[in-house]
């Protein structure tokens, strides 16, 4: 028998933990994937930041304008280019910034002194621009400074009258260009130990946002703001996420022991019992413990069957092979011993068999050869027997009308659903009722009476005569092999035999009925 190619498989535990280790590490995998909320996360802190710096900026242009009588100077023009078609309904700015870019720049550059200071009208607007900016900043937690065209800071918490025009953003802001950055932040506290996870926790959002005024720039709203961090609250509700750790720990364990109690442990009790079978120990063909699954119960009643079904073939043709071996010594030591005889006889020995008894030796052999020959005959008839049905099916009608031409001696009589199909071959269903008429006409039966009855699922058929009753010693023992009463007129013990496992191989069965005179058996048919 070929065998599985020699290579490394994975066992069914190993199989299982890897499955289990993986359900474990996904919520440690989801935190790597959380770099990318980050990245989301900073673009919405730059969408606010865009909002809130639009409508300072709008208010501050209104004071620039309420002021150009007044000669308050603006800064230079916007090149042409730069800012949006004046005819669009709708000129959204729209966040661009990117964290796995690198749009990362270094920390924000420290104020330097203005190289002269703000126009008063410029103070003065910071001075009305600080109240709202500070409200503002209140709510949003978003930091404000308001600058003059020349990047003065004129409003805001520090830096007030310092300078931001080298700042690369508002460098950009002061030539009327919208432009927004991240930078690295020292934070105010020590980060948690999960920072490693998130860049977004390190950083701070800038928005330079120009204010213009007759197509020339009057001033820039420069904002700033930690973007919100995932991460942050987590360590916030550290005590919630050990217990949601610990959750997952006992979901992996728990599914752990069900993976174990419904496949591992089925699993490892039927290889035992596979190895129990295969050293002989008939204690293992009863049912297993715990089956688990279904597939698994399916599987285990399908296995023990077939080595049981195997065990008892074993045992069949272990016991067969003995009979039948006790069974052929007789003849062929007879046929051996009256051969020897002969042929001292034909050599002239002394004591000679005269020819009366040499007659009476011949006459032997050839009554121990026909035995042997229709001992052959029955192995054949049981070979044939055994072997398995192959949609096999057949009207007892028409087999029943050959049963008649066969034993024309005797008077043989059907009635019932003699039409219903069963699920075996003629010739199969003849050998089995041809076992049973020879039997009965070997014991002086005159009349054999069939009756059939359709069951649905089976065809039931009670065969039955008036000839010698079976004796009560011998009933157990009929349908043993070899097992005859008839051996002196060349019986072999094998038609009942034969006839059962006719009927078993077919999914059928036959058994001994009690009666009064006479023997009836009754034949449960497949029906087709």
């Amino acid at each position: 028998m070929s065998s599985a190619p020699d290579k490394w498989r994975p066992s069914l535990g190993l199989v299982i933990f890897a499955v289990l280790a993986t359900v474990a590490v996904l919520p440690l995998v989801g935190l790597f994937f959380f770099r990318l909320y980050d990245n989301q996360l900073i673009r919405q802190t730059q969408a606010e930041l865009i909002a809130q710096s639009r409508v300072i900026a709008t208010i501050y242009a209104q004071e620039v304008l309420a002021r150009l009588d007044g000669g308050i100077a603006l800064g230079p023009e916007v090149a042409p280019g730069v800012l949006p078609d004046p005819g669009d309904q709708f000129t959204p700015i729209r966040p661009a910034l990117d964290l796995t870019a690198n749009d990362l720049l270094r920390r924000r550059p420290d104020a330097m002194p203005a190289t002269r200071p703000a126009d008063q009208a410029y103070a003065e607007i910071g001075a009305r621009l600080t109240p709202i900016i500070r409200d503002t900043q209140k709510v949003t937690l978003a930091g404000f400074r308001i600058l003059d065209p020349n990047g003065v800071v004129i409003a805001g918490r520090q830096e007030v009258g310092q300078s931001l025009a080298h700042i690369e953003e508002v460098a950009e802001a002061l030539h009327g260009q919208y432009r927004a950055t991240l930078r690295n932040r020292v934070p105010d506290k020590p980060p948690p130990p999960i920072y490693s996870f998130s860049r977004g926790l390190g950083v701070h959002v800038f928005s330079a946002m120009p204010v213009i005024v007759n197509n020339r720039v009057a001033g820039v709203v420069y904002a700033t703001r930690t973007p919100s961090n995932i991460f942050d609250l987590l360590y916030q509700e550290r005590g919630k996420f050990i217990l949601a750790g610990l959750a997952v720990i006992l979901g992996t364990i728990a599914i752990g022991l069900v993976f174990s109690r419904t496949i591992t442990l089925p699993m490892r009790e039927l290889i035992d019992r596979a190895a129990r079978i295969g050293r002989g120990d008939r204690e293992a063909f009863r049912p297993l413990k715990h089956y688990g699954t279904r597939e698994f119960a399916q599987l285990s009643h399908s296995f023990l069957g077939m080595a049981e079904q195997l065990a008892r073939r074993s045992d069949y043709i272990a016991t067969f092979s003995a009979h039948l071996t006790h069974e052929l010594k007789s003849p062929l030591t007879s046929i051996k011993g009256a051969a020897e005889l002969l042929q001292d006889s034909l050599q002239g020995k002394p004591d000679s068999l005269t020819p009366a008894e040499q007659k009476t030796f011949v006459a032997n052999i050839l009554s121990d050869t026909e035995r042997l020959e229709a001992m052959a005959q029955r192995l054949r008839e049981l070979a044939r027997a055994e072997s398995l049905p192959q949609n096999e099916r057949t009207e007892l009608g028409p087999v029943i009308g050959d049963l008649k031409s066969r034993f024309p001696a005797g008077t043989i009589s059907a009635t019932g659903s003699l039409d219903r199909s069963i699920g075996m071959s003629g010739e199969k269903a003849m050998i089995v009722l041809s076992h049973l008429a020879d039997n009965a006409m070997r014991h002086r039966a005159r009349h054999i009476r069939l009756e059939a009855v359709d069951e649905r699922t089976t065809v039931r058929l009670t065969v039955s005569n008036d000839g010698e009753p079976i004796s009560a010693p011998n009933r157990d023992r009929i349908f043993d092999a070899f097992f005859t009463t008839r051996r002196e007129s060349g019986g072999t013990g094998m038609g009942l035999a034969i006839a059962r496992a006719v009927m078993a191989s077919h999914g059928g069965s036959i058994e001994l009925k009690p009666t009064d005179e006479g023997a009836a058996f009754e034949l449960q048919f497949p029906a087709a």
